[in-house]
């Protein structure tokens, strides 16, 4: 159905993609996930062309959509868009705004588009504002509208740009109900959004991206259950992450400790929580490795999961092999496991610095 190789977007002072290659199929219900200013809706914009792509070649049915001699009209008619702005003409009625692109793009007659226009208002739930103007409405029932008016196309094709991030959160669910009811139908749909648990409800296929493409391709369960990458699971789990980095024994403590400090206060963690991380972070680094270690190779990082309200302090270090809690003083280790639910020590030949020590911080 849609096909994509190397696609890159370039804007003058950003590069949201950078090299995109994936494979569509019939039928698929996509969720594009990620990060704010990741490329989400710079994707679909470039699927059908409201944005020019860079570099690259994107193939709809065959068609190759970035040749300059290819007919944009013909393929946009089987390939519907859904914004976050609804984009309804203020000056037609409801029944109006769907029936204008198909008497004008396929030629329907007036009968037939207002027939087809009030199936589709019964479908979505609102042909009793068939006469309406928009300005009347309600934000979800404009959505709801649009979606109306893009399916007047029959298109094989939808992408949704946030279709419900301009919302009251009290209209979210009558839009998403719509959406869901399409999910069924086998039609192609794409989903830019920040709800979570409707892409995990709704699809077949998760796009995380980030790193300027799609960082992470699975289905709910890998993406939101066991993602395979560490932005991923980052973001799935609503990580906020500190990483201090240590090269010798003269470094600045009291720095650190107050960015942790900062790092703590910004994510409102817990006072108790974050007592133990600092206590945590100097018995193993500053009472710990530095001393034992000839040559400080050292990589803490914090992660605090907003879901979960839960610590974890994973460190990193180089040098022989050094298990801390065998090889460790024994009164840091007992500070360090007063303030911790527990210690994994793990020996790793590949990586560049070898010794991991993690601990989960105590929450109670």
């Amino acid at each position: 159905m849609i096909k994509i190789e190397h696609l890159k977007k370039v804007y003058p002072n950003v590069t949201p993609l950078k090299d995109v290659s994936v494979e569509i199929n019939d039928g698929d219900v996509i969720s594009v996930i990620g990060p704010s200013g990741t490329g989400k809706s710079t994707l679909l914009r470039c699927i059908n062309l409201l944005e020019k792509p860079t570099e690259g070649h994107i193939w709809v049915n065959g068609v190759d959509v970035t040749d300059p001699k290819c007919d944009l009209g013909k393929v946009r008619q089987k390939m519907g868009m859904v914004f976050q702005s609804f984009n309804l003409f203020g000056h037609l009625t409801v029944i109006e705004n769907i029936m204008l692109a198909p008497m004008d793009l396929l030629g329907k007659s007036k009968q037939e588009a207002y027939d087809e226009g009030m199936r589709l208002l019964r479908t979505v739930g609102l042909a009793e504002k068939a006469l309406n103007y928009p300005d009347e409405l309600s934000g979800g029932q404009n959505q709801r509208i649009a979606i109306a008016r893009t399916l007047a196309m029959n298109p094989d094709i939808i992408l949704f740009d946030e279709p419900t991030s301009a919302l009251d959160p009290t209209m979210v669910g009558e839009v998403q109900a719509v959406i869901r009811d399409l999910a069924k139908t086998g039609k192609t749909l794409m989903i830019v959004t920040h709800e979570m648990n409707f892409a995990r409800a709704i699809s077949n296929r998760v796009f995380y991206m980030d790193e300027g493409g799609i960082y992470e391709d699975g289905t709910p369960e890998q993406i939101f259950d066991h993602p395979q990458r560490e932005n991923t699971r980052r973001f799935i789990r609503k990580l906020k992450v500190l990483e201090l980095n240590i090269e010798n024994k003269d470094f600045d403590f009291l720095g650190m400790a107050g960015e942790i400090d900062q790092y703590c206060n910004k994510n409102q963690i817990p006072y108790k929580t974050a007592h133990r991380v600092r206590l945590a972070f100097e018995e193993l680094v500053q009472q710990m490795l530095i001393p034992a270690l000839a040559s400080p190779d050292i990589q803490a990082v914090i992660e605090y999961s907003e879901a979960e309200e839960s610590a974890v302090l994973t460190v990193r270090y180089g040098g022989p092999s050094f298990d801390v809690t065998k090889q460790g003083n024994e009164l840091s280790l007992k500070v360090l496991q007063s303030a911790v639910s527990d210690i994994a020590y793990a020996w790793d030949e590949k990586a560049e610095r070898r010794n991991q020590t993690t601990m989960h911080i105590r929450t109670a």
